[in-house]
């Protein structure tokens, strides 16, 4: 189980889609928001590919219920490691079963579902969870999946995404001597046992150098800051 946690949320005020506001009002880009306007050509022929190959209804039900298990299943893991007993949902049930073993190692939880922002690169993110496993400082992302990814590869943008959350966590977080330099991103699978990708601080690094550039040529795009 775990203890001591620092912030499970944090109040911000209402953004337009795709960003998030701090308590000041300042209007940042989250990290998806990034991701998805600088992705590459060959992504995004490849998504549409898949959307052509199984048809526009298809695609969209099958997008949508994806991200209908992932929210149930975020929810849950935020209110068991939050301390409380939620009754598990059975559509959520065999995704935590899968994960339930990783989710008992974790302690000392200091950020659940938490806003964070770096000012100096501008963009903002909502952290899944910022823990130790096994004794180590991570930042832990939660997936849902069909079936495991086999390869970090298959991970697309999401070895990115932890470095950015990494960056504005250490950036956001200073003050409480918070400094993240390694990640682990978690596929929970029905009926087998979750797949753990782990990051290690040189991996950060490298994700981190490709993230900045991304963000670079976010702005780029979009004109200037």
């Amino acid at each position: 189980m775990t203890n001591g946690v620092y912030k499970n949320s944090v109040v911000v005020k209402r953004a337009r889609r795709g960003y998030l506001v701090d308590a000041a009002g300042r209007s940042l880009p989250s990290v998806s928001t990034i991701l998805n306007a600088t992705k590459p050509p060959e992504a995004r022929e490849a998504l549409a590919k898949w959307r052509d190959r199984l048809g526009a209804e298809e695609a969209g039900r099958i997008a949508t219920a994806a991200s209908r298990r992932g929210s149930q299943t975020h929810a849950h893991i935020r209110r068991y490691l939050a301390g409380e007993h939620p009754t598990c949902p059975d559509a959520v049930r065999p995704y935590w079963e899968s994960l339930e073993p990783i989710v008992a190692e974790i302690q000392n939880v200091r950020l659940l579902e938490a806003p964070v922002f770096h000012y100096d690169l501008g963009y903002a993110g909502k952290v899944d969870c910022v823990a130790s496993y096994r004794g180590v400082p991570c930042v832990l992302d939660w997936k849902t999946g069909d079936r495991p990814k086999g390869s970090i590869e298959r991970l697309y943008d999401g070895p990115l995404q932890l470095a950015a959350y990494c960056g504005a966590v250490n950036h956001y977080c200073e003050a409480e001597k918070i400094h993240i330099r390694e990640a682990m991103l978690v596929v929970a699978i029905p009926h087998q046992p979750a797949e753990v990708f782990w990051f290690e601080p040189e991996a950060i690094a490298q994700y981190w150098g490709q993230w900045q550039r991304r963000v670079g040529e976010y702005y780029r795009r979009m004109g200037s800051k």
